[in-house]
């Protein structure tokens, strides 16, 4: 069954996180919040962990697995970013904007769109995401925790644990989640283009 890890959603207490952590880099997939919903998580860098990812979504490899990044340095890592996407990043981050850019060397190719070599990034705004991602020191894989068959995704952590106590390794309880997801925005070409509008704001960066 898995675990379940309860922490203030405004101040998560730092050792029930270090335990998470500790699982994630042994192969963990977690169900985290973040400031748009809850997410499905794993390392970055763990091929069995990210395919369990794709099948409890029910998607292949042409579907984006999301990189959260804990700040801009590690977007710039994992992405190419000239000046002028990076004004807009600074702009939209932290926040519930997910982000296509053109994937770097760092990122593993399995993670990347296998045509387009793109990957899905953003930085949540949630303290319980960005204290994991802090202990952790790198990324994380996700996707949103949507199921298959569901028009809404899963908003109370208790839910999670009971629908994917045998997928899932552990459930981090950072209080409910929102059911709006982020606002997709693609930047892989001259212009900003926006793929769906979610619970970011178009018109606070600029592109209402």
């Amino acid at each position: 069954m898995a675990q379940l890890f309860t922490v203030h959603p405004d101040n998560p207490q730092l050792r029930p996180l270090k335990q998470a952590a500790l699982l994630i880099d042994r192969g963990a997939v977690a169900a985290i919040p973040t400031d748009s919903c809850y997410a499905l998580v794993c390392h970055l860098d763990d091929k069995a962990a990210a395919d369990r990812l794709r099948r409890i979504r029910r998607v292949d490899e042409r579907h984006h697995l999301t990189l959260l990044c804990r700040d801009l340095a590690d977007i710039a890592t994992y992405a190419r970013v000239d000046n002028a996407r990076y004004r807009l990043l600074k702009l939209a981050t932290p926040g519930p904007y997910t982000f296509i850019l053109e994937a770097t060397r760092e990122v593993p190719r399995r993670l990347s769109h296998p045509a387009r070599k793109t990957i899905g990034i953003r930085v949540p705004a949630h303290p319980v995401a960005q204290r994991l991602l802090e202990v952790l020191g790198q990324p994380l894989a996700s996707t949103t925790l949507l199921l298959p068959g569901d028009e809404l995704p899963l908003v109370d952590a208790h839910e999670i644990r009971a629908r994917l106590q045998h997928d899932i390794d552990l459930v981090i309880d950072g209080g409910a989640a929102g059911v709006e997801p982020t606002t997709v925005i693609d930047l892989t070409g001259r212009e900003a283009r926006v793929l769906r509008e979610g619970r970011g704001s178009l018109a606070a960066i600029g592109l209402a």
